[in-house]
């Protein structure tokens, strides 16, 4: 009996990117061998957190880091933990009115839904959230006009899902942070650079363990002192519910050292493994497939197909969702006609599948 049989469960080709709906990211062996070694061992849990953030510190030229559970997670505890400033008081009482400099202050295009909200996670951290600027553009001047004495730290969310235009960069958010002495978080969830914000003057980095380092379920933290240190203390607190195990953390650890030497796919190989995909898709009637770059610049390559036949795109995306085989997409374009397959976790047998899914939807609209 497979694992899909013991749970009615179906099939899934995960054509829509690193998503936490899906379970985010395949792992490899050396990952699985690092967490069997972590769940067959004891340990004196904040020593391995404390050590281990150490170790990935070293590996990325930073003062210290530190493994979380999540992103969210990361973001959570963070806010907290600038907001009560090491307070052994404020760690068990994280919402206490006794602290009244709770501002976090992001630009309002970065209050995103990636999933949950960022305004939740600052909520849970005990922040309460400032919108600086407009939806459609934020600069420098309308950050710095809305700090306060009741700001507590500066939020920047990199990230394909917040607004791109005419919003400023991380560069001019560290230097307002640094003219006012407040500490500036950057949510880099998805990003595969695991140094460069830092570099740039950041004081706490947020990155998922499972998108682009393709480690298990986990967050990492990179920044300076002493807001590591208090981040870490949080696990005295908040952090409690939103604690991560042996078996993750020494998985996260092997996942960084391999994404270290390997890195992440090439942007040319990817376009390598899609011209066939798109060939194939454009022998179909009711579409047009074509090669897109990552909005956010990334070095991510996608197929992008626009639906012009008998069926929405809305439509086609839900009947790749039925069968045994669910696949899922990208459907952030959706209403516009346009549906995008991310192929970052589908090799080369499963875009076959795809296109075999795609015709067989087409032809039963016609």
């Amino acid at each position: 009996m497979t694992i899909y049989e013991k749970y009615d469960l179906k099939k899934v080709i995960n054509a829509s990117g690193k998503m936490t709906i899906l379970g985010v990211s395949k792992v490899s062996e050396t990952v699985l061998n690092a967490q069997k070694i972590g769940g067959e061992n004891f340990f004196e849990m904040s020593e391995l957190v404390i050590n281990t953030g150490r170790y990935i510190a070293n590996l990325l030229g930073a003062e210290n880091a530190t493994i979380v559970s999540s992103a969210s997670a990361g973001i959570a505890q963070s806010i907290s933990a600038l907001i009560g400033r090491g307070d052994a008081y404020h760690t068990m009482h994280p919402y206490t009115p006794k602290i009244t400099r709770r501002e976090i202050i992001l630009p309002k295009g970065h209050n995103v839904n990636y999933g949950t909200s960022v305004e939740l996670m600052v909520q849970q951290g005990g922040g309460v959230v400032v919108e600086a600027g407009y939806a459609n553009e934020c600069t420098a001047q309308q950050i710095a006009m809305e700090i306060t004495e009741h700001t507590a730290a500066l939020l920047y969310i990199k990230s394909h899902h917040t607004v791109q235009k005419s919003m400023l960069s991380i560069q001019e958010m560290v230097e307002i942070a640094q003219a006012h002495q407040l500490p500036l978080i950057v949510d880099a969830a998805a990003e595969e650079d695991l140094t460069t914000y830092y570099e740039q003057g950041v004081d706490v980095v947020i990155y998922s363990g499972a998108k682009a380092i393709e480690g298990p379920s986990s967050g990492l933290v990179v920044g300076k002192e002493p807001y590591i240190t208090w981040i870490q203390e949080q696990s005295k607190g908040l952090g409690r519910s939103m604690k991560i195990g042996k078996e993750n953390i020494l998985g996260f650890v092997q996942a960084i050292e391999d994404f270290l030497v390997h890195g992440s796919e090439s942007g040319d190989s990817m376009q390598a493994r899609l011209s066939p995909f798109i060939a194939d898709l454009n022998q179909m009637t009711g579409i047009e497939a074509s090669v897109v770059q990552d909005a956010a610049g990334r070095d991510i390559y996608r197929a992008k197909v626009v639906v012009s036949g008998n069926l929405s795109a809305i439509e086609v995306i839900e009947r790749l969702k039925q069968g045994d085989t669910a696949v899922y997409t990208r459907e952030y374009q959706a209403n516009n006609g346009i549906i995008e397959f991310d192929i970052r976790a589908v090799n080369a047998d499963e875009m076959k599948t795809i296109v075999k899914k795609i015709a067989a939807i087409l032809k039963g609209a016609n």
